[in-house]
């Protein structure tokens, strides 16, 4: 468990009931006390300042004594729980930590580097969960309860969040959060960080550049959204470039963008907008490129035509294990919505749509890295041919990183004249080539 995290939300200790108890009677008495509806008016930092000044002065009154670190985390606490979500607001503040994900009042782990830790906060009990979840709700205008048990939402700051309530959640209230790193990855980190070499950021620049169509696979927390994102920073200036998402992850950096986002139906089943809806839209808004956050049902169907149809340098993530399991992943999509399309036809249009695939993987060090970078090229019998330019392979774990080589294969890649009519040459050497790159700790 990291010790930063345990200074930095809660100190060395777990609360005692007493110091709850004190908290609770210190927020009632707040409440009460405050016109919380004009305090709300004042930005976040004012409001703050405020109530530190109040609750210090308030602690001081009451009949116990603590020490002046516990008095400074208790009203830290108590301010939590009045302007934000209580025991883990802290968290959340923290830039290292990626995910909070809490199985209940007494089991708060976070995700740092990769790696998941526990750490020593707790909610009171079942009731203050399920009350930080319902505000949370709230927050971005959502209901939830008995009747309604799930919410999946983004808040203002970017934060994914996902809450599962009883009688779905057997064991009790669930809440996870992804937080939203506002500094977008940049070519120098990710290659700092040992997730690809240079020569493969020089290829995938190039493909962008050269007006390829890419998806990004991987699976679950594999990074596909980052790597989307620094492709994005490939785009050139004064291009339209319209995104499409479920939760607005994506920071891109050109003056010419317009964003949408998708939108669940209301409580009685009304008013959705669905990623197949806002694609449809794109296309009427006169795009240079279309990138959609992740490609998952019947929406497959209008980007592939899209592609087709003249918005080339378009890209999308999809999750799959790898490049061979995303080809079969899109036909059982595309058979899906389509049902009666022939097998050969669908295979024909994923491999006229799709230029170049880029898989990440997370790997046992908790780095998350692309790991190949494969051409389609076009079908063969009752196959999408795939032909993989760059292959990540591991070699041995060193200090608890994993240690591996980054190849070329040699094969020249089928748009290798596309670019160079563009006047984009492709970096890479018919010869083979290869480079080890050692990951180095984010930390």
């Amino acid at each position: 468990m990291s010790q930063r995290i345990i200074d930095m939300v809660q100190g060395s200790a777990r609360p005692s009931d007493a110091h709850d108890a004190l908290r609770r009677e210190l927020h009632e008495e707040i409440v009460s006390r405050f016109e919380l509806h004009d305090l709300v008016r004042l930005p976040v930092e004012e409001m703050r300042v405020q109530l530190r000044a109040v609750l210090v002065d308030m602690v001081r009154e009451k009949p116990i004594v603590l020490p002046r670190e516990e008095r400074s985390r208790l009203v830290e606490a108590t301010i939590d729980e009045v302007l934000g979500f209580g025991p883990v607001e802290r968290l959340l503040q923290l830039p290292d930590v990626t995910d909070v994900l809490i199985n209940g009042p007494d089991q708060v782990y976070v995700e740092r580097f990769g790696r998941l830790e526990r750490v020593d906060i707790r909610f009171r009990d079942e009731e203050h969960l399920v009350h930080v979840i319902r505000r949370i709700a709230a927050s971005v205008g959502r209901r939830v309860d008995a009747s309604s048990p799930l919410v999946d939402a983004r808040l203002p700051n970017g934060t994914r969040v996902n809450a599962v309530l009883p009688p779905v959640a057997l064991d009790g209230p669930s809440l996870s959060l992804r937080r939203f790193n506002p500094e977008p990855m940049t070519p120098e980190r990710l290659v700092k960080l040992g997730s690809a070499p240079q020569f493969v950021v020089d290829l995938l620049a190039a493909a962008v550049r050269g007006r390829l169509n890419l998806l990004v696979v991987g699976g679950a927390g594999s990074g596909k959204t980052t790597i989307l994102n620094l492709l994005s920073g490939f785009v050139p200036e004064g291009e339209r470039i319209v995104t499409i998402e479920d939760a607005a992850e994506l920071r891109l950096q050109q003056e010419h963008t317009v964003r949408m986002e998708t939108r669940p139906p209301n409580l009685e089943g009304a008013g959705e907008i669905t990623t197949r809806m806002l694609v449809k839209n794109a296309l009427r808004m006169r795009p240079d490129r279309i990138i959609v956050g992740e490609v998952r049902g019947d929406e497959i169907v209008d980007v592939l035509q899209a592609l087709n149809t003249g918005h080339d340098g378009s890209m999308s993530t999809l999750h799959a294990n790898g490049t061979a399991h995303a080809i079969s992943r899109m036909q059982t999509m595309m058979g899906l919505a389509l049902g009666n399309m022939p097998a050969d036809a669908v295979r024909e249009m994923i491999a006229d749509a799709i230029h170049l695939l880029v898989h990440v993987r997370r790997g046992v060090d908790g780095v998350r890295r692309v790991h190949s970078v494969t051409e389609v090229a076009g079908t063969a019998g009752d196959r999408v041919v795939l032909r993989d330019l760059v292959r990540f392979r591991p070699t041995r774990m060193v200090d608890g990183y994993q240690r591996g080589v980054f190849e070329s294969t040699g094969l020249v890649p089928n748009f290798s004249e596309r670019l160079a009519a563009a006047g984009i040459s492709v970096p890479n050497d018919p010869g083979g080539w290869s480079e080890e790159v050692v990951p180095c700790s984010p930390s």
